[in-house]
């Protein structure tokens, strides 16, 4: 099992589990974390092929990356995921929740359908949620063992947690339990020392907008943000990597809004 030490320095690096890291947001949040010397463990849907060449420019900061395909909706995959850090690393420090779906169909909220609404929550709340648990025990194992461990938990959700899109309502409903579920585990976790935080983006340019770019380009033109242009995955990348460095230690449970001002109530 690796214990890489960061160059020139007695530190073991640390070791982050990023759900959906190849792509978007997730590989975003991986770049930002390669930079500051973070082994990483990252899954998706992929094949191992498909995703070589972003794993080798993660690679090319120094540290070690393993990838697993796995749909964080299956709680098998869920298992081998926690496995191969394991087996891996035998340490985790990170665990940031991102991998999530759209629906297939953005149907009005009249029309939408169950099975739309179980396949989209399977993934975006289920998922992440039962991952936690598993991770969760890991971490408190952890601290138990050593009292200078320090973990933490980031779940990626969406401005939609709070602002309705009726025609895919089964997104937002989803995104609004990953923010129920991030107080919930902030409070389990908190005698633990293990803070959890959500990070909600806005309009985030990834492959998940690509089909309604026209609307969001309208939208911004329009003024709907204060900063007047899209997100990056840079721009979530940097808010974890903050909250993965500890900056904010006494903010567990704390949203943290990554949406260039969307949110602000303006007249």
């Amino acid at each position: 099992m690796g214990r890489q030490v960061i160059a020139g320095t007695n530190k073991i690096r640390k070791v982050a589990l990023i759900t959906g890291g190849t792509r978007g947001i997730g590989l975003g949040i991986a770049q930002a974390l390669a930079r500051e010397s973070w082994d990483l463990v990252l899954c998706g849907m992929r094949s191992p092929e498909a995703v070589a060449d972003a794993i080798k420019n993660l690679r090319a900061s120094g540290g070690e990356v393993v990838y697993v395909t796995a749909d964080v909706a299956n709680g098998q995959a869920r298992s081998k995921l926690i496995e191969t850090a394991r087996a891996k690393f035998g340490r985790l420090n990170l665990l940031v929740n991102n991998a999530g779906v759209g629906p297939k169909v953005r149907a009005d909220i009249l029309d939408a359908t169950e099975k739309s609404f179980e396949e989209v929550l399977r993934t975006n709340l289920r998922g992440p949620y039962f991952l936690t648990q598993s991770v969760a025990r890991w971490m408190v194992e952890q601290h138990s063992a050593d009292a200078a461990y320090s973990g933490s938990i980031v779940n990626i959700s969406s401005i939609s947690a709070e602002v309705a899109s009726t025609n895919r309502g089964e997104y937002c409903i989803s995104k609004a339990g990953v923010a129920m579920a991030t107080k919930l585990w902030a409070a389990r976790l908190g005698e633990f020392g293990i803070p959890v935080y959500e990070v909600r983006p806005g309009i985030i340019k990834t492959d998940m907008t690509a089909g309604v770019t026209a609307k969001y380009d309208q939208l911004l033109s329009a003024g709907i943000t204060v900063q007047p242009r899209w997100g990056t995955p840079e721009d979530v990348g940097q808010a974890v990597a903050a909250l993965a460095r500890g900056n904010f230690p006494y903010s567990s449970g704390s949203v943290f809004m990554v949406d260039g001002g969307l949110a602000v109530p303006r007249l």
